[in-house]
Protein backbone atom coordinates (compact mmCIF):
# COMPACT_ATOMS: atom_id res chain seq x y z
CA UNK A 1 0.00 0.00 0.00
CA UNK A 2 2.82 2.13 -0.45
CA UNK A 3 2.10 3.78 -3.97
CA UNK A 4 -0.41 7.18 -2.60
CA UNK A 5 -2.22 6.74 -6.36
CA UNK A 6 -3.88 3.83 -4.90
CA UNK A 7 -6.24 5.65 -2.66
CA UNK A 8 -7.04 8.14 -5.33
CA UNK A 9 -4.28 11.07 -5.34
CA UNK A 10 -3.49 12.35 -8.37
CA UNK A 11 -0.39 14.79 -7.50
CA UNK A 12 -0.77 17.38 -11.01
CA UNK A 13 -1.43 20.34 -8.12
CA UNK A 14 -4.61 21.04 -9.65
CA UNK A 15 -6.79 18.29 -8.27
CA UNK A 16 -7.54 18.46 -4.21
CA UNK A 17 -5.74 15.28 -2.85
CA UNK A 18 -6.50 16.67 0.32
CA UNK A 19 -8.94 12.94 1.16
CA UNK A 20 -6.87 10.86 -0.67
CA UNK A 21 -4.07 11.74 0.98
CA UNK A 22 -5.84 11.23 4.44
CA UNK A 23 -7.20 7.88 3.47
CA UNK A 24 -3.55 6.78 2.91
CA UNK A 25 -2.62 8.23 6.27
CA UNK A 26 -5.58 6.41 8.12
CA UNK A 27 -5.88 3.11 6.14
CA UNK A 28 -3.09 2.61 4.85
CA UNK A 29 0.07 1.34 7.24
CA UNK A 30 1.09 4.07 9.07
CA UNK A 31 3.94 5.56 6.72
CA UNK A 32 2.47 8.29 4.02
CA UNK A 33 4.46 7.64 0.93
CA UNK A 34 4.50 10.77 -1.28
CA UNK A 35 5.67 9.85 -4.94
CA UNK A 36 7.16 12.04 -7.07
CA UNK A 37 4.48 14.99 -7.96
CA UNK A 38 2.64 17.71 -6.70
CA UNK A 39 -0.17 17.27 -4.05
CA UNK A 40 -2.33 19.60 -3.65
CA UNK A 41 -4.33 20.05 -0.46
CA UNK A 42 -6.65 21.87 1.57
CA UNK A 43 -6.86 21.08 4.95
CA UNK A 44 -4.54 19.71 7.26
CA UNK A 45 -3.48 16.29 7.06
CA UNK A 46 -3.18 14.92 10.54
CA UNK A 47 -1.26 11.86 11.57
CA UNK A 48 -2.80 11.06 14.91
CA UNK A 49 -0.20 9.20 16.63
CA UNK A 50 -2.49 7.97 19.20
CA UNK A 51 -5.43 6.50 16.67
CA UNK A 52 -3.12 5.42 13.98
CA UNK A 53 -0.49 4.31 15.87
CA UNK A 54 3.22 5.39 14.92
CA UNK A 55 4.46 6.43 11.69
CA UNK A 56 5.96 8.92 9.25
CA UNK A 57 5.57 10.78 6.20
CA UNK A 58 8.14 10.28 3.53
CA UNK A 59 8.77 12.33 0.32
CA UNK A 60 10.81 10.90 -2.56
CA UNK A 61 14.27 13.03 -2.01
CA UNK A 62 12.67 16.42 -2.57
CA UNK A 63 10.60 15.26 -5.80
CA UNK A 64 7.86 15.54 -3.75
CA UNK A 65 6.10 18.92 -3.06
CA UNK A 66 2.70 19.47 -0.73
CA UNK A 67 0.85 22.98 -2.02
CA UNK A 68 -1.23 23.91 1.12
CA UNK A 69 -3.94 26.18 -0.45
CA UNK A 70 -6.13 25.92 3.25
CA UNK A 71 -5.20 28.05 6.84
CA UNK A 72 -3.79 25.56 9.32
CA UNK A 73 -0.54 23.03 8.64
CA UNK A 74 -0.38 20.92 5.53
CA UNK A 75 1.11 18.10 8.36
CA UNK A 76 -0.40 17.94 11.80
CA UNK A 77 1.62 15.36 14.37
CA UNK A 78 -0.61 14.64 17.55
CA UNK A 79 1.30 12.55 20.03
CA UNK A 80 -0.24 12.27 23.44
CA UNK A 81 2.84 12.19 25.32
CA UNK A 82 2.69 13.92 28.97
CA UNK A 83 5.92 13.47 30.46
CA UNK A 84 9.37 14.79 30.37
CA UNK A 85 12.26 13.32 28.85
CA UNK A 86 12.46 11.15 31.45
CA UNK A 87 12.22 7.14 30.84
CA UNK A 88 10.48 6.76 33.32
CA UNK A 89 7.74 9.32 32.81
CA UNK A 90 7.05 7.92 29.20
CA UNK A 91 4.03 5.54 29.40
CA UNK A 92 3.93 2.27 27.75
CA UNK A 93 1.50 3.49 24.84
CA UNK A 94 3.62 6.56 24.57
CA UNK A 95 6.99 3.60 22.94
CA UNK A 96 4.29 1.28 21.56
CA UNK A 97 1.80 3.75 19.20
CA UNK A 98 3.43 7.18 19.16
CA UNK A 99 7.25 7.31 19.52
CA UNK A 100 9.69 8.72 16.80
CA UNK A 101 7.41 9.78 13.84
CA UNK A 102 9.76 11.02 10.99
CA UNK A 103 8.76 13.43 8.59
CA UNK A 104 11.27 13.57 5.36
CA UNK A 105 12.15 14.07 1.82
CA UNK A 106 9.15 16.64 0.81
CA UNK A 107 8.76 20.62 0.03
CA UNK A 108 5.95 22.17 1.35
CA UNK A 109 4.52 25.52 0.06
CA UNK A 110 1.89 27.93 1.29
CA UNK A 111 -0.84 29.25 -0.75
CA UNK A 112 -3.42 30.63 1.47
CA UNK A 113 -1.92 33.46 3.99
CA UNK A 114 -2.75 31.40 6.84
CA UNK A 115 -0.70 28.17 5.59
CA UNK A 116 1.48 26.70 7.82
CA UNK A 117 4.05 24.07 7.03
CA UNK A 118 4.56 21.49 9.96
CA UNK A 119 2.91 21.44 13.44
CA UNK A 120 3.40 19.32 16.63
CA UNK A 121 1.51 18.43 19.39
CA UNK A 122 2.73 16.39 22.27
CA UNK A 123 5.35 14.31 20.32
CA UNK A 124 8.10 12.84 21.99
CA UNK A 125 11.37 12.19 19.64
CA UNK A 126 9.89 13.76 16.35
CA UNK A 127 12.67 13.91 13.73
CA UNK A 128 11.87 16.53 10.70
CA UNK A 129 14.77 16.41 8.10
CA UNK A 130 15.38 16.84 4.66
CA UNK A 131 12.18 19.02 4.66
CA UNK A 132 11.91 22.71 2.51
CA UNK A 133 8.76 24.94 4.02
CA UNK A 134 8.28 28.12 2.19
CA UNK A 135 5.73 31.09 1.63
CA UNK A 136 3.71 29.45 4.83
CA UNK A 137 2.70 31.85 7.79
CA UNK A 138 5.00 29.75 9.79
CA UNK A 139 7.72 26.63 8.62
CA UNK A 140 7.46 24.68 11.41
CA UNK A 141 5.44 25.43 14.53
CA UNK A 142 6.01 23.51 18.25
CA UNK A 143 2.98 24.10 20.72
CA UNK A 144 1.43 22.52 23.42
CA UNK A 145 4.04 20.50 24.74
CA UNK A 146 6.63 18.56 22.96
CA UNK A 147 10.37 16.41 23.66
CA UNK A 148 13.29 15.34 21.87
CA UNK A 149 12.62 17.37 18.66
CA UNK A 150 15.10 17.46 16.04
CA UNK A 151 14.74 19.61 12.65
CA UNK A 152 17.95 19.11 10.61
CA UNK A 153 19.23 19.42 6.96
CA UNK A 154 16.30 21.74 5.74
CA UNK A 155 15.39 24.93 4.57
CA UNK A 156 12.73 26.94 6.48
CA UNK A 157 12.97 30.24 3.64
CA UNK A 158 10.64 32.76 2.68
CA UNK A 159 7.89 32.51 5.11
CA UNK A 160 5.73 34.87 5.75
CA UNK A 161 6.49 35.46 9.55
CA UNK A 162 8.37 32.63 11.34
CA UNK A 163 10.67 30.06 10.16
CA UNK A 164 10.75 28.11 13.57
CA UNK A 165 8.07 28.65 15.96
CA UNK A 166 8.44 27.34 19.62
CA UNK A 167 4.91 28.65 20.36
CA UNK A 168 4.01 28.80 24.36
CA UNK A 169 5.48 25.52 24.57
CA UNK A 170 6.63 23.01 27.23
CA UNK A 171 9.76 21.71 24.97
CA UNK A 172 12.76 20.69 26.15
CA UNK A 173 15.75 18.84 24.97
CA UNK A 174 15.57 20.61 21.15
CA UNK A 175 18.46 20.32 18.30
CA UNK A 176 18.70 22.83 15.37
CA UNK A 177 21.42 21.62 12.95
CA UNK A 178 22.32 21.80 9.51
CA UNK A 179 19.55 24.26 8.66
CA UNK A 180 19.04 27.05 6.05
CA UNK A 181 16.22 29.39 8.07
CA UNK A 182 16.15 33.11 5.94
CA UNK A 183 14.05 35.26 4.41
CA UNK A 184 10.89 35.10 6.94
CA UNK A 185 10.01 38.68 7.40
CA UNK A 186 9.49 37.92 11.38
CA UNK A 187 12.23 36.13 12.94
CA UNK A 188 14.30 32.55 11.85
CA UNK A 189 13.44 31.35 15.41
CA UNK A 190 11.14 32.74 17.89
CA UNK A 191 10.07 30.85 21.55
CA UNK A 192 7.38 32.83 22.91
CA UNK A 193 6.29 32.39 26.44
CA UNK A 194 6.27 28.70 27.28
CA UNK A 195 8.67 26.86 29.30
CA UNK A 196 11.57 25.98 26.92
CA UNK A 197 15.11 24.31 28.03
CA UNK A 198 17.81 22.33 26.16
CA UNK A 199 18.04 23.96 23.19
CA UNK A 200 21.24 24.10 21.01
CA UNK A 201 21.51 25.83 17.56
CA UNK A 202 24.42 24.75 15.91
CA UNK A 203 25.73 25.29 12.61
CA UNK A 204 23.20 26.52 11.13
CA UNK A 205 22.73 29.72 7.87
CA UNK A 206 20.17 31.71 9.72
CA UNK A 207 19.84 35.05 7.43
CA UNK A 208 17.79 37.64 6.26
CA UNK A 209 14.89 36.93 8.91
CA UNK A 210 13.20 40.58 8.54
CA UNK A 211 10.32 42.52 6.66
CA UNK A 212 12.54 44.99 4.74
CA UNK A 213 15.07 42.14 3.47
CA UNK A 214 13.80 41.35 -0.29
CA UNK A 215 11.18 43.52 0.16
CA UNK A 216 7.38 42.68 -0.40
CA UNK A 217 5.32 41.67 -2.76
CA UNK A 218 1.65 42.95 -2.86
CA UNK A 219 0.58 40.56 -5.95
CA UNK A 220 1.70 37.53 -3.53
CA UNK A 221 -1.17 35.71 -1.76
CA UNK A 222 0.93 35.46 1.57
CA UNK A 223 1.94 39.22 1.22
CA UNK A 224 0.57 41.14 5.20
CA UNK A 225 1.04 44.38 6.63
CA UNK A 226 4.05 43.62 8.88
CA UNK A 227 3.67 46.87 11.11
CA UNK A 228 3.42 45.00 14.15
CA UNK A 229 6.40 43.76 13.85
CA UNK A 230 8.87 46.60 13.30
CA UNK A 231 12.19 44.60 14.32
CA UNK A 232 12.63 41.55 12.60
CA UNK A 233 15.05 38.94 14.53
CA UNK A 234 17.24 35.75 13.20
CA UNK A 235 17.03 34.36 16.72
CA UNK A 236 13.89 35.97 18.64
CA UNK A 237 13.34 34.56 22.45
CA UNK A 238 10.80 36.36 24.40
CA UNK A 239 10.01 34.87 27.82
CA UNK A 240 8.30 37.90 29.20
CA UNK A 241 5.80 35.30 30.28
CA UNK A 242 7.44 32.05 30.17
CA UNK A 243 10.88 30.44 30.45
CA UNK A 244 13.81 30.14 28.27
CA UNK A 245 17.18 28.58 29.51
CA UNK A 246 20.57 26.31 28.75
CA UNK A 247 20.95 27.25 25.21
CA UNK A 248 23.56 27.11 23.20
CA UNK A 249 23.68 29.40 20.00
CA UNK A 250 27.33 27.98 18.65
CA UNK A 251 29.05 27.71 14.95
CA UNK A 252 26.28 29.71 12.90
CA UNK A 253 26.31 32.54 10.40
CA UNK A 254 23.68 34.89 11.91
CA UNK A 255 23.14 38.10 9.68
CA UNK A 256 20.20 40.42 7.93
CA UNK A 257 19.58 43.11 6.01
CA UNK A 258 19.17 46.19 8.87
CA UNK A 259 15.92 46.72 9.83
CA UNK A 260 15.05 49.39 12.54
CA UNK A 261 14.35 48.19 15.37
CA UNK A 262 15.82 44.60 14.74
CA UNK A 263 18.74 42.58 15.80
CA UNK A 264 20.94 38.84 15.04
CA UNK A 265 19.85 37.66 18.72
CA UNK A 266 17.27 39.24 20.70
CA UNK A 267 16.42 37.88 24.33
CA UNK A 268 14.12 39.44 26.33
CA UNK A 269 13.14 38.25 29.79
CA UNK A 270 9.97 39.11 32.01
CA UNK A 271 9.80 42.75 33.18
CA UNK A 272 11.28 43.62 36.47
CA UNK A 273 11.22 47.12 38.32
CA UNK A 274 15.08 48.43 38.28
CA UNK A 275 16.30 48.64 42.39
CA UNK A 276 17.87 51.65 43.67
CA UNK A 277 21.17 52.36 42.99
CA UNK A 278 22.81 51.11 46.29
CA UNK A 279 20.13 48.48 47.27
CA UNK A 280 19.07 44.96 46.44
CA UNK A 281 21.73 43.16 43.77
CA UNK A 282 20.51 42.32 40.49
CA UNK A 283 20.07 38.81 41.36
CA UNK A 284 16.94 39.00 43.34
CA UNK A 285 15.08 39.89 39.75
CA UNK A 286 12.59 37.27 38.36
CA UNK A 287 15.10 34.75 36.32
CA UNK A 288 13.24 33.89 32.72
CA UNK A 289 16.01 34.28 30.22
CA UNK A 290 19.18 32.82 31.33
CA UNK A 291 21.84 30.03 31.34
CA UNK A 292 22.74 31.07 27.78
CA UNK A 293 25.79 30.60 25.70
CA UNK A 294 26.15 32.56 22.42
CA UNK A 295 29.63 31.52 20.78
CA UNK A 296 31.86 31.61 17.62
CA UNK A 297 29.05 32.52 15.40
CA UNK A 298 29.37 35.56 12.88
CA UNK A 299 26.75 37.88 13.59
CA UNK A 300 26.44 41.15 11.80
CA UNK A 301 24.36 43.76 9.52
CA UNK A 302 21.56 44.07 11.73
CA UNK A 303 20.38 47.17 13.85
CA UNK A 304 21.40 45.72 16.68
CA UNK A 305 23.52 42.39 17.05
CA UNK A 306 23.06 41.10 20.31
CA UNK A 307 20.32 42.48 22.60
CA UNK A 308 19.84 41.01 26.18
CA UNK A 309 16.46 42.34 27.88
CA UNK A 310 16.00 40.80 32.06
CA UNK A 311 18.42 38.53 31.13
CA UNK A 312 21.07 36.34 33.49
CA UNK A 313 24.02 33.99 32.99
CA UNK A 314 24.83 34.76 28.92
CA UNK A 315 28.02 34.11 28.11
CA UNK A 316 28.95 35.67 24.89
CA UNK A 317 32.30 34.60 23.79
CA UNK A 318 34.66 33.72 20.27
CA UNK A 319 32.25 35.45 17.92
CA UNK A 320 33.27 38.37 15.08
CA UNK A 321 30.27 40.57 15.49
CA UNK A 322 30.30 43.06 12.31
CA UNK A 323 27.56 46.28 10.85
CA UNK A 324 25.40 46.81 13.57
CA UNK A 325 23.72 49.97 12.24
CA UNK A 326 22.66 51.13 16.43
CA UNK A 327 24.70 48.97 18.65
CA UNK A 328 26.80 45.11 18.35
CA UNK A 329 25.61 44.78 22.23
CA UNK A 330 23.15 46.05 24.17
CA UNK A 331 22.05 44.80 27.67
CA UNK A 332 19.59 45.74 30.34
CA UNK A 333 18.39 45.14 33.58
CA UNK A 334 21.13 41.95 33.68
CA UNK A 335 23.62 40.26 35.72
CA UNK A 336 25.71 37.48 35.35
CA UNK A 337 27.15 38.95 31.54
CA UNK A 338 30.55 37.62 30.27
CA UNK A 339 31.39 39.00 27.48
CA UNK A 340 34.55 38.04 25.92
CA UNK A 341 37.05 37.39 23.20
CA UNK A 342 35.06 38.92 20.37
CA UNK A 343 36.22 40.43 17.62
CA UNK A 344 33.81 43.63 16.82
CA UNK A 345 34.47 44.67 12.84
CA UNK A 346 34.45 48.63 12.34
CA UNK A 347 34.26 51.02 9.94
CA UNK A 348 36.98 51.02 7.03
CA UNK A 349 36.45 54.59 6.30
CA UNK A 350 35.19 57.80 8.08
CA UNK A 351 33.02 58.51 5.20
CA UNK A 352 30.78 55.66 6.18
CA UNK A 353 27.65 55.75 8.56
CA UNK A 354 28.41 55.91 12.20
CA UNK A 355 28.02 52.32 13.80
CA UNK A 356 28.76 49.61 16.35
CA UNK A 357 29.55 49.94 20.60
CA UNK A 358 28.37 48.02 23.46
CA UNK A 359 26.09 49.40 25.79
CA UNK A 360 24.86 48.23 29.82
CA UNK A 361 21.81 49.88 31.43
CA UNK A 362 20.80 48.85 34.98
CA UNK A 363 23.36 45.51 34.96
CA UNK A 364 25.64 43.70 37.25
CA UNK A 365 28.45 41.86 37.23
CA UNK A 366 29.38 41.63 33.89
CA UNK A 367 32.77 40.92 32.34
CA UNK A 368 33.95 42.25 29.46
CA UNK A 369 37.42 41.19 28.27
CA UNK A 370 40.11 40.50 25.78
CA UNK A 371 37.95 42.69 22.96
CA UNK A 372 38.93 43.89 19.79
CA UNK A 373 36.85 47.12 18.86
CA UNK A 374 37.87 49.52 16.38
CA UNK A 375 36.04 52.46 15.44
CA UNK A 376 33.28 52.06 17.39
CA UNK A 377 31.02 55.19 16.82
CA UNK A 378 28.43 54.56 19.48
CA UNK A 379 27.23 57.93 21.69
CA UNK A 380 27.31 61.36 20.39
CA UNK A 381 29.61 64.33 21.29
CA UNK A 382 27.64 65.05 24.46
CA UNK A 383 27.49 61.53 25.82
CA UNK A 384 28.18 57.82 24.97
CA UNK A 385 31.55 55.92 24.45
CA UNK A 386 32.37 52.90 22.65
CA UNK A 387 31.72 50.65 25.67
CA UNK A 388 29.21 52.64 27.92
CA UNK A 389 27.93 51.51 31.30
CA UNK A 390 24.74 53.27 32.58
CA UNK A 391 23.93 52.45 36.52
CA UNK A 392 25.75 49.74 36.61
CA UNK A 393 27.35 47.67 39.50
CA UNK A 394 30.42 45.22 40.01
CA UNK A 395 31.17 45.29 36.06
CA UNK A 396 34.57 44.76 35.16
CA UNK A 397 36.19 45.87 31.61
CA UNK A 398 39.77 44.85 31.09
CA UNK A 399 42.44 43.65 28.64
CA UNK A 400 40.49 45.33 26.07
CA UNK A 401 41.67 46.85 22.71
CA UNK A 402 39.31 50.04 22.16
CA UNK A 403 40.97 51.89 18.72
CA UNK A 404 39.86 54.85 17.48
CA UNK A 405 36.51 55.07 18.70
CA UNK A 406 34.89 58.23 17.32
CA UNK A 407 33.61 59.91 20.50
CA UNK A 408 34.61 58.45 24.25
CA UNK A 409 36.57 54.75 24.77
CA UNK A 410 34.73 54.42 28.06
CA UNK A 411 31.98 55.60 29.52
CA UNK A 412 30.54 55.50 33.08
CA UNK A 413 27.61 57.05 34.57
CA UNK A 414 26.21 56.92 38.10
CA UNK A 415 27.98 53.44 37.81
CA UNK A 416 28.90 51.41 41.16
CA UNK A 417 32.35 49.64 41.75
CA UNK A 418 33.43 48.82 38.83
CA UNK A 419 36.51 48.78 37.12
CA UNK A 420 38.46 49.21 33.73
CA UNK A 421 41.52 47.76 33.98
CA UNK A 422 44.76 46.80 31.23
CA UNK A 423 43.18 48.41 28.71
CA UNK A 424 44.01 50.40 25.61
CA UNK A 425 42.31 52.86 24.47
CA UNK A 426 43.87 54.90 21.62
CA UNK A 427 43.19 57.24 18.81
CA UNK A 428 45.56 56.89 16.14
CA UNK A 429 44.20 58.70 13.59
CA UNK A 430 45.76 61.82 12.09
CA UNK A 431 43.18 63.78 13.08
CA UNK A 432 41.78 62.08 16.24
CA UNK A 433 37.89 62.53 17.28
CA UNK A 434 38.36 61.01 20.83
CA UNK A 435 36.92 63.47 23.54
CA UNK A 436 37.91 61.32 26.67
CA UNK A 437 39.59 57.72 26.96
CA UNK A 438 37.72 57.36 30.37
CA UNK A 439 34.80 59.30 31.07
CA UNK A 440 32.94 59.09 34.56
CA UNK A 441 30.52 61.01 35.47
CA UNK A 442 27.22 61.40 37.69
CA UNK A 443 26.90 59.64 40.45
CA UNK A 444 29.34 57.13 39.97
CA UNK A 445 31.22 56.14 43.16
CA UNK A 446 33.96 53.49 44.19
CA UNK A 447 35.14 52.98 40.81
CA UNK A 448 38.96 51.67 39.90
CA UNK A 449 40.64 52.62 36.69
CA UNK A 450 44.11 51.25 36.41
CA UNK A 451 46.64 50.11 34.30
CA UNK A 452 45.77 51.05 31.07
CA UNK A 453 47.19 52.62 27.83
CA UNK A 454 45.74 55.91 26.97
CA UNK A 455 46.02 58.52 24.43
CA UNK A 456 44.90 60.94 21.88
CA UNK A 457 42.38 62.20 23.29
CA UNK A 458 41.20 66.09 22.09
CA UNK A 459 40.04 67.38 25.38
CA UNK A 460 41.40 64.94 28.59
CA UNK A 461 42.03 61.48 28.33
CA UNK A 462 40.38 61.08 31.88
CA UNK A 463 37.59 62.92 32.84
CA UNK A 464 36.46 61.46 36.57
CA UNK A 465 36.01 64.61 38.11
CA UNK A 466 33.68 65.28 40.89
CA UNK A 467 33.18 61.46 41.40
CA UNK A 468 34.44 59.18 44.14
CA UNK A 469 36.56 57.19 41.71
CA UNK A 470 40.46 55.77 41.93
CA UNK A 471 42.60 56.32 39.06
CA UNK A 472 46.28 55.44 38.89
CA UNK A 473 49.24 54.00 37.24
CA UNK A 474 48.25 54.44 33.64
CA UNK A 475 50.46 55.18 31.01
CA UNK A 476 49.17 58.47 29.45
CA UNK A 477 50.40 59.04 25.59
CA UNK A 478 51.14 62.54 24.16
CA UNK A 479 47.41 64.27 23.08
Amino acid sequence: MANVFGFGAVGDGVTDDTEALQHALEAGDGVLRLNKGTYRITQPLVLDLTKQGYGAVRGEGGASRLIMAGAGPAIRVIGDHQGTASPASVQPHTWENERFPILNGFEIVGEHPDAVGIELRKTIKCVVSHVLVRRCRIGVHLVERNRDFLLADSHLYDNREIGLFFDRCNLHQIIVHGCHISWNKVAGIKSLGGDVHNLQIVGNDIEYNNATAGGGDPSRPDHADLSQHPGGSEIWFDATDGVISEVTISGNTIQATVQTGGANVRITGAEVQRPQFADAPMSQKPDTAHLINITGNVLGSQWRGIELKNTSRVTITGNTIYDSADLSIFAAMSSGIVVSGNSFVWRGLDAEPNKDGLRFEDCDNVLLSNLAAQRFCAGSAESGAAITLVRCRECAISDCQILDPLHRGVELEDCLRCRVTNNTIVDRRSQPSMRHAIHVLGQSRDNLMVGNILGGAVEALVDATDTDSSVRDNLLLDS
